[in-house]
């Protein structure tokens, strides 16, 4: 932007410049140069050159501009880029810029303090009284983005009286929003809690006109219905109140101090009373001490008397304690010992014997099995007959006496299929053969329906022969 505004700025000098020179230039003529030779022609230059530089003079003194510390001047008709967006204007405080010509104009803003006198009458607190709020207000246009835009937005080019209406008008509009949210009492007795909600109340809307709250102050409160009056006189009546409170009170601090002191007096009595209790009961303590000390050497002499005979005793049951000792040993251990060594000789012989037997019979073995396996299949016979002839033994010995409880010899057929067999045998065979069968004895139901005779005849048949007992054999 600075390379423009230059080349701006050399692109009017140089315009000027010939301009100028076209002006001066034109009553002279070519042949009046040549004539009037060189002294001629060195004053021309020197004249234009005067002439330039007071050009040039001229034109940066109207396109210069220079801003005070308390001021902004606003260039206004070339777009830029601000943190809020493109806008038509740049602004430079404390400092000098040059003016483009027929692009930009300048505004001056004046920052200095503006005093406002805020007044509000008849504004209803929250207790619905009217007061009366007076006092006074120092705002300020910000002298920096984004804040100054909204002033300039706002207020560029009208007058600082415009201004202050504005923010009087809010302020007065804010006092009367804040003052409906306290009572009579709460704004007269602090009026620095209700300046502070006013600035914090209208300090957005300050912001928003793009003007800065300095500082506020409540200069005065009135009402017209007297209540504030009345809160005074009963503030004064309380006042009244306290300091009769606080009469009272310091009669009752002195009466009471009076107190404190007989009772310290007291007390100091009581403690030095307590103090020769002490002294005396440490005298007492001393002398239950020293007879302590007697009776503890007396205890401890017939401590030692019962220790001594203790130990004399112990020595005594040490000596029974050898001496039984010496008698198990002789009746009880000795014996015992013996009788462990015999019976570990004693096993030690069984266990050669056993050892011996084992042995013998493995060699046995091992020569019978050379034997078995040198005979063949005769000594495999051979050994199993030897093993038989026992268990046969044994066999026949589980036999016994017989006892036989009945006998009957059926005769035996003559012909092929019994054809020819007595009638007798027949009725024997088939009766014997039922009563297997059915377990009805016939001959016996015969005799008891026939009588007597006939039970003579069933028990002639049905007799029963013991046979004699065989005799046991015995074993080969």
């Amino acid at each position: 932007m600075t390379a423009t505004i230059l080349t701006s700025t050399t692109e009017l000098l140089t315009s000027t410049f010939q301009t100028t020179m076209d002006s001066l230039l034109i009553p002279l003529s070519v042949p009046s140069l040549l004539a009037d030779a060189p002294f001629g022609a060195a004053a021309a230059l020197g004249g234009i050159a005067l002439l330039a530089v007071v050009t040039i003079i001229m034109v940066v003194r109207n396109l210069l501009y220079v801003c005070g510390p308390n001021e902004v001047l606003v260039f206004s008709g070339r777009p830029r880029k601000s943190v809020t967006g493109t806008i038509g204007y740049r602004v430079i405080r404390g400092g000098s810029a040059l003016r483009i010509p027929l692009l930009e104009t300048v505004d001056h803003m004046d920052l200095t303090n503006m005093n406002i006198e805020v007044k509000v009458e008849g504004a209803y607190s929250l207790g619905g009284i009217p007061l009366n709020i007076q006092g006074i207000a120092n705002i300020k246009v910000p002298g920096e983005e984004p804040l100054l835009n909204n002033t300039l937005e706002r207020f560029l080019g009208r007058s600082r009286e415009e201004i202050m209406k504005a923010a009087r008008e809010t302020l007065e509009g804010n006092l009367r929003g804040v003052l409906s949210t306290m009572t009579p009492e709460d704004v007269n007795r602090d009026k620095n809690v209700f300046a502070q909600n006013l600035i914090k109340e209208a300090g957005e809307d300050m912001r928003q006109l793009g003007l800065v709250l300095d500082t506020l102050n409540i200069q005065n409160i009135t009402d017209d219905v007297g209540y504030l009056d009345a809160i005074g006189r009963a503030r004064s009546a309380q006042i009244r109140r306290d300091a009769q409170v606080a009469e009272a009170e310091t009669k009752s601090e002195a009466a009471k101090q009076k107190w404190l002191n007989t009772q310290n007096a007291e007390l100091a009595k009581i403690e030095s009373e307590k103090e020769i209790a002490r002294k005396e009961n440490e005298q007492r303590i001393a002398d239950a001490q020293s007879r302590r000390a007697a009776l503890i050497a007396a205890e401890q002499a017939e401590v030692q008397a019962l220790v001594a005979q203790a130990k004399a005793e112990v020595a005594m049951q040490e000596a029974r304690i050898g001496q039984v000792q010496r008698r198990l040993q002789a009746d009880v251990i000795q014996p015992a010992e013996a009788a462990c060594r015999a019976a570990e000789e004693q096993a030690k012989g069984d266990a050669a014997r056993i050892i011996e037997k084992g042995t013998a019979t493995a060699t046995a073995l091992t020569r019978l099995a050379e034997s078995y396996n040198a005979s063949g299949g005769t000594g495999r016979d051979a050994l199993l007959m030897q093993k038989l002839v026992p268990l046969l033994n044994t066999v026949s010995g589980t036999i016994g006496n017989l006892e036989v409880n009945r006998l009957t010899v059926i005769p035996g057929a003559r012909g092929a299929a019994g054809g020819d067999a007595p009638l007798g045998a027949k009725l024997i065979d088939l009766s014997e053969q039922f009563r297997v069968a059915t377990g009805v004895d016939l001959p016996k139901l015969m005799q008891d329906r026939l009588g007597s005779s006939g039970a003579e005849a069933s028990k002639a048949t049905a007799g029963k022969a013991k046979p004699p007992a065989l005799p046991r054999r015995s074993p080969a």
